[in-house]
Formats: C-alpha cells, structure tokens, sequence
C-alpha cells in the first residue's frame, strides 16, 4: 500500500471523531437548554406546567395541615386553660379571647342560670333615668361576657319603639349583636310562674341560694326612681314569688357624715353580686366585693350570717 494512503484513513477517522464529538457537544448543549428554560410550543411544557401544579396542591395541603395542626394544638390549650381556671388574657391574642367568649355566651344559652332584666316599668323614667339604665345594661353584658360561667340573658318587654329600645342603640356600640333574648312579652310568656324569682329590695326572704332551676329577675329600675315599693307590686302583678339580696343577714350599717343609708342597687351591681355569689359560693366575698361603700354598709365580721333583729 502506498505511504500516502497508509495516512489517509487516521486522518479521516480524526476528522470523523472530531465532528461527532461536536456534535455530542451541541446536542449536550441543546438538552441542557431545555431542562432549564422550555421554549414555547415544545414538546414537554405540559408536563412542565403539570408538574408544577401538582407542586403547588402539595404546598398547599402542607401549609393546610400546619395550620390545622396548630389550631387543634391552640384549642386544646384553651381547654386546658379553661378547666383549670387559668387566666388567659396573658396568654391569648384578642381574637382568641373573642372567641372563647363567644362559645361561652352561645353555651350558657342552652346550660347557664336564666336571668330577665323586666323592662316592663320605664315609662315611669325620665330621659335622663332612661340614659342611666342603658348604661347600666351594658355594664351588666360587660360582666357576663367576662363570667366564666355565664349567666343566660334576657331583656324582656323591650318594645323597639320605646325609649329605652332607642337610648340602647345609640349609647351600646353593638347591643344588636349582643348575645342575649330580647323580647316584648313578659317572663311568663318564657317560663312557668313557679320557676321565677323576682329580686327586689322589699321582699320579706332573702336570697339564700341560686338554682338552675328557677329563674332569676331584676326590676329594671335606676337608683332616681326610688318610688317605693315598684318592683315588690311589679311581682305581685305577675303573682310570683319574690326575693332580696340577704344584705341584712351580712352586712351592718356604718356611720357616716350624712347619715345615708340605702338598699337600692342598680341592675349591674345586683348582677355583679349574683354572679360572684355563684362562683364562689360566699354571699360575703360578694357583697364586700360589689355593694357601693357609699350606701352605708360594710360586711360584718364573722363566716355566719347575722342573728336576726329583734
């Protein structure tokens, strides 16, 4: 074989490796450029936006169990904090004590001691007696939304087109939501007269107890409309038993410049007594914690109620 032939093929099978090798390289380019940045209209975008959908419901579903595993973790907590009667205020954003107490207000309405506020004598009231008593009336939501068991609430013979109705609307931000019965008819359009206590500082028996089954109710009167007797005939027209707070058997008249001393109480503070009595069980602990110093009563010293007066 000729010299010059023996070097051509090597030649040429470089050459050869050489183009192919190139075009290894290109072709190596081009896969690269795809997996990284597809061009529209190539074959394998479907699947590229597939797979990034299927990647989006699976952050999703992730972030929604994170988030429910964390609601469940912060619910037992409250749970745990609300049986053991910790305070949570400390412990829990606004949002979360709204909702606690909304889930206590919406359980006493099916488990919680029944209270009427009767709003069946304010036509006797002047404007300014009227003012008093709404005021009033959201201070006494005010605690039932802070009692750990709270009482069930109702308003009754409160018409709309009464005054009172009105003064309630302008003066209480959001008293339409507020959880409680509002009605126009009476108590005894609810209950039976053998379940309803009337409160009133002019019965004869005092209040030794608070049961679940009777239901409690407060004259809807202001300390001005001290006509006498108002709520004791109020009772008597509805012919049901009656009841005072057993400030008698607990507490003693103080000396003071004035020489005033007085009984009445506004429909919160009676409701602030009852409810401190129902949680702690101590008629002293409550009418220490809640009578007004300035009535001209202080609790007597000693764990037993006070002898009778004779």
């Amino acid at each position: 074989m000729p010299a010059g032939m023996a070097h051509a093929k090597p030649e040429t099978s470089e050459v050869q490796l050489n183009g192919t090798s190139e075009l290894m390289d290109l072709l190596h380019i081009d896969v690269e450029t795809d997996a990284v940045d597809p061009k529209p209209g190539r074959e394998d975008l479907p699947c590229s936006r597939n797979v990034l959908r299927k990647q989006r419901h699976w952050e999703k579903q992730v972030a929604a169990k994170k988030s429910r595993r964390k609601e469940e973790k912060l619910r037992r907590k409250m749970n745990r904090e609300l049986e053991s009667g910790a305070s949570t205020e400390r412990q829990f954003t606004k949002r979360v004590m709204k909702a606690i107490t909304k889930e206590r207000l919406a359980e006493a309405r099916s488990t919680g001691l029944k209270l009427c506020v009767d709003l069946s004598m304010t036509d006797c009231m002047s404007d300014k007696e009227i003012s008093r008593l709404a005021g009033q009336l959201r201070r006494l939501y005010g605690s039932n939304k802070k009692a750990t068991r709270p009482f069930h609430l109702f308003l009754t013979e409160l018409r709309e087109d009464s005054r009172l109705y009105r003064e309630c609307v302008r003066m209480n931000d959001g008293f339409l939501n507020y959880t409680m019965d509002i009605t126009d008819g009476s108590c005894l359009d609810l209950f039976p007269p053998a379940s309803v206590v009337y409160l009133t500082p002019d019965a004869e028996e005092a209040l030794e107890s608070v049961d679940a089954d009777k239901v409690y109710v407060l004259g809807g009167l202001v300390d001005e409309s001290i006509q006498k007797k108002l709520s004791l005939s109020r009772a008597g027209e509805l012919s049901v038993c009656t009841a005072r707070l057993p400030i008698d058997e607990y507490m003693v008249k103080k000396d003071n410049v004035k020489n005033f001393h007085s009984k009445i109480l506004a429909v919160n503070q009676v409701f602030d007594i009852l409810l401190t009595f129902c949680d702690t069980g101590s008629w002293m602990e409550a009418l220490q914690t809640w009578f007004p110093s300035g009535k001209g009563y202080v609790v007597a010293a000693g764990d037993s109620p006070l002898p009778p007066a004779t």
